[in-house]
């Protein structure tokens, strides 16, 4: 284990990393509510299902929403259990972030958000870096573990190899993230995952999944054209969220945002159980809306008790309007128990059922 190279580098923004945007057309999108066009914009009008292909967007966001990668798991003489994990960090790659516009990406493992990293409290973690980038790059976890664990000062050159290792602790929902110079350039251009640190004595059963709050600057003007969650403007919008009446959810919510100094997350219809950054047992709030700066995160447990479709948004109408809104679709328990296949076609469930598959089998590859 070692560092190959090191350093702390400042550059600078790559004004031409982003493709597609033609600035002489104007378009109306978004809306609060679905069906009401209400933003003007400059630019291409954003269409969620119009990708020209798999291989080119950035993430597939049903994939990634309950996609937790565990590790390479082995264990110690000691008993202690070891969970090993690859990033590599990538800057040369132009994707598709929304239907026509093309951004230079940083990523890790090839997507924005990278990979969710999920360990128990106690287990030894070891995260084997690879800088494939054109830039010096770090891994900077949230937690307690040694100063050169950290991920700050010792930048990794492009072409070297670094091992971070520590104990997972404590129990919790983390960020993890590129700390290199300028930050606000690393960050805003992807390089960030979370890391999830579940206690040894497990909590309840749940439908668990994970949303990342973030944007995309796209005219390098240090303000977002784009707000998305799990990285794809209005992408659960057309595709909601299946989860089962009655059944508990777990949300593990981490806000990413660079520029705008807040975010939130507003559940419809709905109040859920909010423990701030997952390190407690006991919720610390009941309530339908939470508001996060940068890097602040938590845990939201609710239940739906009534079928149909809810939408979920970020409280600040700009952020809702310019892509971060989605929809839960809650499936009539008595159907499911019925029949499990069963489409209630009074509520137009069908439509919302082929979507979601559509973009399985279109995304298929892109989380890979």
């Amino acid at each position: 284990m070692g560092i190959l190279t090191t350093g702390f580098v400042f550059s600078s923004f790559n004004q031409s990393s982003v493709k597609a945007q033609d600035h002489s057309k104007k378009g109306m999108v978004g809306g609060h509510t679905p069906g009401y066009n209400l933003l003007e914009t400059v630019g291409d009008v954003l269409d969620p299902i119009s990708f020209n292909s798999a291989e080119e967007a950035i993430i597939d966001p049903m994939h990634y929403l309950r996609e937790f990668n565990y590790g390479r798991v082995s264990t110690l003489s000691d008993g202690v259990v070891l969970r090993e994990f690859t990033l590599i960090a990538s800057d040369n790659k132009v994707k598709e972030i929304s239907p026509g516009i093309f951004y230079n990406v940083w990523t890790f493992n090839g997507t924005i958000p990278g990979p969710t990293l999920r360990a128990t409290e106690g287990d030894l973690i070891r995260i084997n870096f690879i800088n494939n980038g054109s830039k010096f790059h770090t891994i900077h976890t949230h937690g307690i573990h040694k100063a050169e664990m950290d991920g700050v000062f010792e930048g990794i050159a492009p072409g070297g190899k670094f091992t971070y290792e520590f104990i997972a602790q404590p129990f919790g929902v983390f960020p993890y993230h590129c700390h290199i110079q300028p930050l606000e350039e690393h960050i805003s251009h992807g390089l960030y995952g979370v890391y999830i640190v579940d206690p040894r004595t497990p909590r309840p059963p749940a439908d668990e999944m994970v949303m990342v709050m973030n944007g995309y600057d796209t005219d390098f003007d240090t303000e977002n054209n784009f707000y998305t969650v799990n990285g794809i403007p209005y992408y659960y919008m057309e595709h909601p969220i299946q989860i089962e009446q009655d059944r508990l959810v777990r949300v593990y919510l981490v806000n990413m945002l660079e520029f705008d100094p807040i975010n939130n997350f507003h559940l419809h219809a709905n109040l859920y159980q909010l423990y701030r950054s997952g390190t407690n047992l006991v919720p610390d709030e009941y309530t339908d809306m939470v508001t996060m700066s940068q890097g602040e995160r938590g845990i939201l447990e609710f239940k739906y008790k009534f079928p149909g479709q809810y939408m979920f948004h970020a409280h600040k109408t700009e952020f809702a309007e310019k892509g971060w809104m989605g929809l839960f679709f809650v499936k009539d328990s008595k159907a499911l128990q019925s029949n499990s296949d069963d489409v209630n076609d009074n509520n137009n469930t069908t439509s919302i059922v082929y979507s979601q598959k559509r973009s399985k089998s279109n995304l298929e590859e892109v989380s890979k």
